[in-house]
């Protein structure tokens, strides 16, 4: 256990206090978790009225659940309330009304308290899973002891209880968990790119983009921001951080075999800006990223039937996703769009990618967002389901092509998430007839 919760649990510090955690994901649960061992009186809510004791695991009859929708009574007595990632919180303020701001917390806020290593954070719109991974892997590849975490994988706040001390933290961080924070200072924060996304859940691009900017809001002129060249028209003369802050783009420093594409090129210049401030060598790094493979569901090659390569881009949410995978290919492009609309322009993605791309098949939702510009450059198709879009495409395609499924849209109409897309869209193309 983290020598900085048991000095809580000894001092008493939350003993007795009234903490609400809001909503059962995985990070809220490690939050009530932490908050139940550091002695506090906690009650779990959730909007949900199907979620049952059977899911708070071993808190159950440790603390209280409340579901259905949110009520002041559920709040009012609370002294902490932490938010779990993705809660809402502006479509809560009337029953928060008269909490103190000081009082609600994100889940990665309430854990960096406890923090005693250093942090390396990651956030953008597009790329944060796969340069946060390459990171921790050049870190440990030159031998240092790193927790790996936050909006992938572990929750921050069981890594506290469960897992040993880390030398360095890697964080991939969200606009949801950084928009509830105030006193959360990486050391190293990493702004990769910007782009239109979660536009379900923000306001607008200027939530969305202050929501990014607090992870520099407390740096020091002893810590690093390091932000993407592409990002100079946002933030050029806007007061955000007091870091050291400098800037980086595309280069071939590196020899990345399983990171193709203009983007990752940026996002290993990225890593080895974030890891060389932690005492790593090129050479250690450039060994670490040539022996790096891509993450499942990004840009991940399926399989090659009749000659037609069929590849897994599931994880591309955004519109400046989908475009950075089909500019990862100098072959014919027949992508695979559809899920639910997060944002974007179509008309501007359209005109980046007509060289590339030779038949869009979409599927699932959105048509009504994205036919009607696409249609003006392209061929389109619409089925109902992937699984007939990937079938009509490979009855279409020469050899050459590339089959590629990049939807450019969240996966909930038709999936729990992004890797059940993913591994959905490997069935099908696996048993294609060769």
């Amino acid at each position: 256990m983290n020598r900085i919760v048991r000095n809580f649990i000894n001092d008493a510090i939350l003993t007795g206090k009234k903490a609400v955690v809001v909503g059962t994901g995985k990070s809220g649960l490690a939050a009530a978790r932490l908050l139940d061992v550091l002695g506090a009186d906690v009650r779990v809510a959730d909007r949900d009225e199907a979620v049952t004791e059977e899911k708070l695991g071993a808190l159950a009859g440790k603390v209280e659940l409340v579901t259905g929708p949110h009520d002041k009574a559920h709040f009012a007595d609370a002294d902490i309330i932490v938010f779990s990632p993705g809660v809402p919180v502006k479509k809560l303020a009337p029953v928060l009304e008269g909490i103190p701001p000081q009082n609600m917390v994100s889940e990665l806020e309430f854990a960096s308290w406890f923090i005693e290593a250093p942090v390396l954070a990651v956030t953008g719109s597009n790329g944060k899973t796969t340069t946060t991974t390459l990171i921790s892997a050049i870190l440990e590849h030159a031998g240092r002891r790193v927790f790996t975490g936050g909006n992938i994988g572990v929750p921050l706040c069981e890594y506290l209880l469960d897992m040993d001390p880390a030398e360095i933290i890697v964080l991939e961080v969200s606009s949801f968990q950084l928009q509830n924070c105030r006193l959360f200072k990486p050391h190293v924060g990493l702004f990769l790119n910007f782009s239109a996304n979660h536009l379900d859940y923000h306001e607008d691009m200027d939530e969305y983009l202050d929501a990014k900017l607090m992870l520099f809001a407390r740096m020091t002129g002893e810590d690093t921001a390091l932000l993407h060249e592409s990002l100079h028209p946002l933030l050029d003369g806007r007061s955000f951080t007091n870091a050291h802050v400098e800037w980086f783009g595309p280069t071939d420093r590196f020899e990345a075999p399983h990171l193709p594409g203009e983007h990752n090129r940026s996002n290993v210049e990225a890593a080895w800006q974030a890891v060389k401030r932690f005492g790593v060598t090129e050479e250690q790094a450039a060994e670490a990223i040539r022996d790096f493979t891509s993450l499942p569901h990004r840009i991940e090659p399926v399989t090659e039937k009749r000659g037609v390569l069929y590849v897994n881009d599931s994880k591309a949410t955004t519109l400046d996703a989908a475009l950075a995978a089909v500019r990862s290919f100098d072959r014919p492009v027949r992508i695979l769009m559809g899920g639910v609309w997060k944002g974007g322009d179509v008309a501007q993605f359209a005109r980046d990618v007509r060289d590339r791309v030779v038949h869009v098949g979409l599927y699932g939702g959105s048509r009504e967002v994205l036919e009607p510009e696409l249609k003006r450059h392209f061929p389109v198709t619409w089925d109902e389901t992937l699984e007939l879009a990937v079938k009509r495409q490979a009855a279409m395609a020469s050899p050459g092509d590339v089959v590629l499924l990049s939807p450019a849209t969240s996966s909930f109409d038709q999936y729990t998430g992004m890797a059940q897309r993913g591994a959905d869209f490997k069935r099908v193309a696996g048993g294609l007839d060769d």
